[in-house]
């Protein structure tokens, strides 16, 4: 298979159109089949009175990804999607009154701590941000930039840095470390929640998640009109390299004739034949056989295993009055545990942290009427939806937001709600887990599956292959599927490969 291959890529979201645009722009026949009516996969919407309200990821950082990848076809991603830095990353509200505000710029950031935290703490942060921006230099490329990421990837990239080493130390959580670095409660309550930005909760995600905020620190963009545009661009860019994207096309079921993938088989009957194709699905689909019961050993058993976070979402338009929101904005409880403790028990939160993104602000902006908005309340995985839990998510995410002064007219029913069940019903395998596989544990970043799977002909992408949860971490997966197709494309073994560590092929 040295000439133009048909692959077939199942499900558009962020992995899956990264990988369908660098394969198409390779020079192969590519095909998207897409179970929903629109582009995005989480990256969904939802209609209302104002126009469609973002219901998934909200937040885009590491720009540089996708200003690739549209580079990459000879296009300028500002001719497609309106991109906006914002200089204000979030604003904090707690229980007390207390508001701190973030900045792109760290000396702004500095200012804002001490002022909200008093000297000390401002040189804490100050430390804290620049063991950030290290960790994000030297594991980016080593572990995220890598296709098949090892330990020891890693432990070469702290070479020369000994200070990181008790960061990397297998009981080296995010929440010790930040107790170490921070003496107020409120700052560690703060960077404890990156840990919920990959599906984990503090006590028990590695140190190392503490580079989240060295991401967030370099650049958070607003998508003019809603995240969705961007997913919507990538399609329309996709369509332009020749991918043929198929809207409703719920795949069931992969072929194999001679212990390789040959084609995808639809709910409607249908049949797509391809020499590759890219699964953007949840890996556990899988392992759960719902795609064959060859297709059950694609993944190992670790690499879909413990599930990772869920959250209810809320996506609605109403008017809102109380505090100043902007377009990232999180109103923390008075405890941690009582929200994530009930969450590693299976159960709802007794005092949750919730994020409100205000869809239509930014820097300066506050349009009047009705506004859209997106609240997220975080939440553990489930496939069914427990009696009166979406009345009681309602009671307690707005009594919640009314103590902290923020109330909305109208305020949403419960259809304007998706539950852990909802999610698990979109996303097939998934268990409601928004993140795949936690990220629990010193060795999850390993764990998770890589593109190449056990079974020939049959590759990855999305949030839940390495490397993870997060817009930009998606479409870096669909570019570890592209490039490691390419790589076996252009082997001139006719021998079955194997998937081994380091992305080695042998007969």
């Amino acid at each position: 298979m040295t000439t133009s291959a048909d692959i077939v890529v199942i499900g558009a979201g962020m992995g899956g159109l990264a990988s369908a645009i660098r394969l198409a722009h390779a020079g192969h026949h590519v095909r998207i089949l897409e179970r929903a009516r629109a582009p995005g996969g989480k990256m969904r919407t939802t209609p209302s009175p104002a126009g469609p309200v973002d219901a998934g990821p909200t937040v885009l950082t590491m720009r540089h990804q996708f200003d690739a990848l549209f580079a990459l076809v000879g296009e300028d991603i500002e001719d497609h999607v309106g991109l906006v830095a914002e200089p204000t990353l979030a604003r904090h509200w707690w229980p007390d009154g207390s508001r701190l505000d973030l900045f792109a710029d760290r000396d702004a950031s500095i200012e804002a701590v001490r002022h909200f935290a008093g000297d000390g703490e401002a040189d804490a942060f100050r430390r804290f941000s620049l063991l950030s921006g290290e960790l994000f230099d030297r594991f980016e490329a080593p572990v995220m930039e890598a296709a098949s990421p090892t330990l020891a990837d890693s432990a070469r990239a702290a070479i020369g840095a000994p200070h990181l080493l008790p960061v990397m130390a297998p009981m080296a959580t995010l929440s010790r470390s930040l107790m170490r670095r921070f003496s107020d409660p409120r700052l560690r309550q703060l960077f404890g929640r990156y840990a919920t930005y990959v599906g984990g909760i503090p006590s028990a995600t590695p140190a190392m998640m503490q580079l989240i905020w060295a991401a967030e620190a370099r650049g958070v963009w607003r998508v003019e009109g809603g995240m969705h545009r961007l997913a919507s661009a990538l399609a329309r860019l996709a369509e332009r390299q020749g991918v043929v994207i198929e809207y409703g096309a719920d795949v069931v079921g992969l072929d194999m004739r001679e212990n390789r993938i040959t084609a995808a088989q639809t709910e409607d009957g249908r049949s797509f034949s391809g020499d590759l194709i890219v699964f953007n699905g949840d890996p556990r689909a899988l392992r759960d056989g719902l795609m064959g019961r060859e297709m059950r050993d694609a993944v190992r058993p670790d690499a879909v295993e413990p599930r990772s976070l869920s959250a209810r979402v809320w996506s609605f338009a109403a008017e809102a009055t109380g505090p100043e929101l902007i377009h990232h904005n999180v109103f923390f409880g008075d405890d941690p545990e009582s929200e994530f403790g009930p969450i590693s028990r299976g159960q709802p939160p007794e005092d949750p942290t919730l994020y409100v993104c205000a869809q239509d602000r930014g820097f300066g902006i506050r349009p009047p009427g009705l506004e859209r908005f997106e609240i997220i309340e975080n939440a553990a995985p489930a496939e069914r939806e427990e009696p009166g839990e979406r009345e009681a998510c309602q009671r307690r995410v707005f009594s919640r937001l009314e103590a902290h002064g923020l109330r909305f007219s109208p305020e949403p029913g419960t259809g304007c709600l998706t539950t852990p069940a909802d999610f698990h019903r979109m996303f097939p395998g998934s268990r409601g887990s928004i993140y795949g596989r936690s990220p629990h544990g010193l060795m999850s970043a390993f764990q998770r599956p890589i593109a190449r799977t056990k079974v020939a002909g049959l590759y990855l992408a999305g949030g839940g292959a390495h490397p993870g949860a997060g817009i930009a971490m998606a479409a870096l997966s669909g570019k570890h599927a592209a490039e490691t197709i390419l790589t076996d494309l252009a082997s001139t073994s006719t021998c079955r490969k194997t998937a081994m560590r380091g992305g080695t092929s042998t007969a």
